[in-house]
């Protein structure tokens, strides 16, 4: 399938941390976290609950502001701007929540066109349909245009959200649990969508997941030239897949699949079993 078109992609990083720490109250969530994603990377953030992972998805789509240390997205620290720039940040990222939050009362197409409503700028309804068909296309869900989210199944609900999120051409993407509650086959849709999605349009993404399953499978599959192939590309200049593990408020593991795998400390060897 075609890859959504794009505006042209700077040589910016879509996200940095550095040193980031954030609490609430005496609770300490996150000490010190740092890490950089390019365009076409993936992070994939494992960990217990209560780790911190749904906390470092929020800062990065700059719903809070850490205590101390920088967030850069498209390298604009986000501590240094004010409300209207950080609307403006956050239209340029796409967020897929766990439960699809869908709105009830609208339909399929208005759904995936609210996005292109509320962004300030005028596009004429011919534009709005035009875009709303090609990511609606994208997540193979055009039957469904006229559905309300009441008539859609979970998978369908989460595929719809995908098509929301994507429908502004966002240059990052973060999903929390975005399998949570669905059967294999249907999270393996998802999954697969993921990744058509990063590997189709250079998006740089951030998944938080509990799914070990899944993010073995995110980090092997690829799309190459709009068809899906297993193992890790061949081609070392191509954007990697990363994974993150947090414990105790910190990075307690950052590296490639393989070097988890092969890891023989005690926590991870728990971790991925």
């Amino acid at each position: 399938m075609a890859a959504i078109q794009r505006p042209t992609v700077t040589s910016t990083t879509p996200i940095e941390f550095s040193g980031v720490s954030i609490s609430f109250g005496d609770k300490q969530v996150l000490t010190d976290v740092s890490f950089r994603l390019g365009g076409g990377e993936t992070l994939i953030l494992l960990g217990v609950t209560g780790s911190g992972k749904s906390v470092l998805l929020k800062l990065a789509a700059t719903l809070l502001k850490p205590d101390s240390g920088r967030i850069l997205i498209e390298g604009e620290d986000t501590a240094t701007l004010g409300n209207a720039a950080l609307n403006e940040l956050r239209k340029r990222m796409g967020i897929v929540f766990q439960e699809g939050a869908l709105f009830d009362s609208l339909s399929v197409y208005e759904n995936v066109a609210y996005p292109m409503r509320e962004s300030g700028k005028r596009a004429d309804e011919e534009k709005i349909e035009q875009a709303v068909l090609q990511v609606l296309g994208f997540v193979e869900m055009e039957d469904a245009i006229d559905k309300m989210p009441a008539e859609l199944s979970g998978g369908m609900r989460r595929r719809v959200s995908v098509a929301r999120a994507i429908v502004t051409r966002p240059g990052i993407m973060l999903y929390d649990s975005p399998t949570a509650g669905l059967d294999p086959v249907t999270a393996n849709t998802i999954n697969i969508l993921i990744a058509k999605l990063r590997d189709l349009n250079g998006v740089a993404s951030i998944v938080v997941t509990q799914r070990v399953q899944d993010a073995f499978f995110l980090s092997n599959v690829f799309f190459s030239q709009g068809h899906q192939k297993i193992g890790e590309p061949r081609d070392a200049s191509k954007p990697s897949t990363w994974f993150m593990v947090l414990r105790d408020q910190r990075v307690y593991f950052w590296g490639k699949r393989d070097d988890l795998i092969q890891s023989r400390d005690p926590y991870l060897l728990e971790f991925i079993s």
